[in-house]
């Protein structure tokens, strides 16, 4: 545009002096001048003298005058295109602005001049369409994980009924068998009790915020403390959880937060490890980065799926039963506890080796 602009002004120029000298001072002065007073002559009833006369005064003592008003006049022109193109572009963007609002599926396309724009306001198209679309598939997600948590709910549930019921109708049944039934109900009455706080989490999930109380954490210590707190699930499958770490690391983070980042991370490679296998739970910290990875050796996640590890209402295990598996919300929670702290967590997974790492900043 601002070319252009600069074109038009040197044409005005080049015409405005063409028309001074072809005219007023050029070969056309003559042929120019005889017309003018024969006009004045015959339209305007003036004698040849005062004709020649009016010529003088208007063209040949005003040259001056006769460039500034044609070069007003180009001006002017200039002003009306620019306005016009410009109107044109700002029609063009609010047209492209409210195919963005109605969220129209069709490229936004504006003139060469705004390229820059047309490729930010695609850019923004493809974002919000793609929030859309991860907003509705976690819907999906959470409205199908409550439908499978519901019909899991009836199993325990009927179980307890059915013993109680049991025990309440023989009531001078033998201890050993009566003891069996209490144990039973139990079992069934805790993972009832598992799957109603998992409508917990879901419920909560969209409502809760983050808020960290920071402290200056010995990680080693909180690393070795998870690791014991885990082995009543370890043990059933043989497996192990080894903390390795060379160095004393100390962190200023959320002490209680990172917790619950460490057991879901710890809790899913327990889940998803084969029998008989090590965990092992590292961490090294460099550049004020402190950097905390969890091994475990079992089946490669695909790469389609580790894309989606840390979205909400999502599940590896996409089997009907929630006994292997909860709500999907654990690694969603735990990625946005280690972003409120400023840093990352990124999942890894090749050659039957799974790699969680959290990027923590040590002195944030």
């Amino acid at each position: 545009m601002v070319v252009q602009i600069i074109i038009i002004l040197l044409l005005a120029i080049i015409i405005g002096l063409f028309i001074n000298f072809a005219f007023i001072d050029g070969v056309l002065q003559a042929p120019f001048a005889d017309a003018f007073v024969d006009f004045c002559e015959k339209v305007l009833q003036l004698d040849y003298f005062a004709a020649q006369n009016a010529y003088n005064v208007l063209f040949q003592q005003n040259k001056p005058l006769w460039l500034a008003i044609g070069f007003i006049v180009l001006l002017l022109i200039i002003f009306y295109i620019a306005l016009s193109r410009f109107t044109r572009y700002f029609h063009q963007i609010s047209t492209s602005i409210t195919m963005l609002a109605d969220e129209s599926d069709k490229e936004i396309q504006l003139p060469e001049e705004l390229d820059f724009l047309e490729k930010k306001l695609n850019d923004v198209k493809n974002k919000l369409e793609k929030r859309a679309r991860d907003a509705q598939e976690a819907e999906q997600r959470k409205n199908d994980l409550v439908v499978y948590l519901a019909h899991d709910i009836k199993t325990p549930l009927t179980s307890i009924i059915g013993y109680l019921s049991l025990l309440d109708e023989a009531r001078d049944m033998p201890i050993e068998q009566k003891e069996k039934y209490v144990a039973i109900t139990l079992e069934k009455s805790n993972r009832l009790e598992q799957l109603i706080n998992e409508f917990f989490d879901i419920t909560r999930f969209n409502l809760q915020s983050i808020v960290l109380e920071k402290d200056l954490i010995p990680l080693n210590y909180m690393l070795m403390q998870v690791a014991d707190e885990f082995y009543p699930l370890l043990a059933p499958k043989g497996q192990k959880a080894v903390v390795k770490i060379d160095e004393e690391i100390n962190i200023y983070a959320d002490g209680h937060k990172l917790a619950r980042v460490f057991n879901n991370i710890l809790k899913n490679a327990i889940a998803y490890s084969d029998s008989n296998s090590t965990i092992e739970i590292s961490a090294k910290s460099e550049n004020n980065q402190t950097y905390i990875s969890f091994t475990n050796t079992g089946k490669t996640i695909p790469p389609e799926k580790l894309n989606m590890i840390f979205e909400k209402f999502y599940r590896l295990d996409n089997a009907r039963s929630t006994q292997t598996g909860g709500a999907g919300l654990g690694l969603a929670i735990s990625n946005e506890i280690v972003q409120a702290h400023g840093g990352t967590i990124t999942a890894a997974s090749n050659n039957g080796k799974t790699v969680f790492t959290v990027m923590i900043p040590t002195n944030s």
